[in-house]
């Protein structure tokens, strides 16, 4: 009862347990994860794929992607022609039928049951908050943040300006914990290519080789496609 933040018709909390303690009990859930998955569905959907998250590294992905007609992606960086990277998404062709796990923003989207959904970043961050308020309020904005290695929550910077960025267009009165997201993101929101590449998240990417993902995903409000939660898979629902 002291965490579902009830009162605020905007709320915002970090991972599963912000899906179980606040976002059940709203109208819409925004899930947040730029450094990738976020910014992979937009770019997919965008381009007209249909996106099913999943799992990571569920022994169980070959076969449901089987069982839905769907391309399986694979990791950043190992010779799949799809995968956890932006940029690996880019050219790929409409209708395709892309099976996407990831370990926060997949897991997150499979968490929240009923509730509508939709995968925002910072390239629809606008366009995401104007669908999101034809929903009416409350709605929760979840930063789905990474993962230490014993499989802890690490809040990402990259999330929490993600999220930022989003509320900012929402209307309706904004939690405390909303009102600081906004705030990172405004503080931040003229240096937010060198903020996304300097962050551990976007340094983890760059030595890996993967700067153009990083260069992708802090491009702000390039898009009007608003990846929404249908039958377990992500398609566009572009603002009108």
């Amino acid at each position: 009862m002291y965490f579902d933040q009830a009162e605020f018709a905007v709320r915002c909390e970090w991972g599963r347990h912000g899906i179980e303690q606040v976002a059940l009990q709203t109208n819409l859930v925004i899930i947040v994860d730029v450094l990738s998955f976020s910014t992979c569905v937009e770019i997919a959907t965008q381009r007209g794929a249909i996106v099913f998250p999943y799992p990571w590294r569920d022994g169980t992905a070959p076969a449901f992607a089987n069982s839905v007609q769907a391309e399986l992606a694979g990791k950043r960086g190992q010779g799949s022609r799809y995968s956890l990277s932006p940029t690996a998404l880019m050219d790929l062709d409409a209708g395709l039928r892309l099976v996407l796990p990831s370990p926060n923003g997949s897991s997150l989207s499979r968490a929240t049951g009923k509730t509508p959904t939709l995968a925002g970043c910072l390239r629809n961050a606008e366009a995401v908050a104007a669908v999101a308020a034809q929903y009416g309020s409350p709605i929760t904005v979840v930063p789905a943040g990474e993962r230490w290695p014993d499989g802890s929550l690490r809040p990402a910077l990259e999330d929490w300006l993600g999220t930022g960025a989003i509320i900012r267009h929402l209307p309706g009165r904004w939690s405390p914990e909303a009102e600081a997201a906004v705030a990172a993101y405004e503080a931040m929101a003229d240096q937010l290519g060198d903020r996304l590449k300097a962050c551990s998240s976007g340094r983890e990417l760059i030595e890996q080789g993967f700067e153009q993902d990083v260069v992708l995903a802090a491009a702000v409000n390039v898009s009007d496609c608003v990846p929404t939660l249908v039958n377990q898979a992500y398609v566009n629902r572009s603002v009108q």
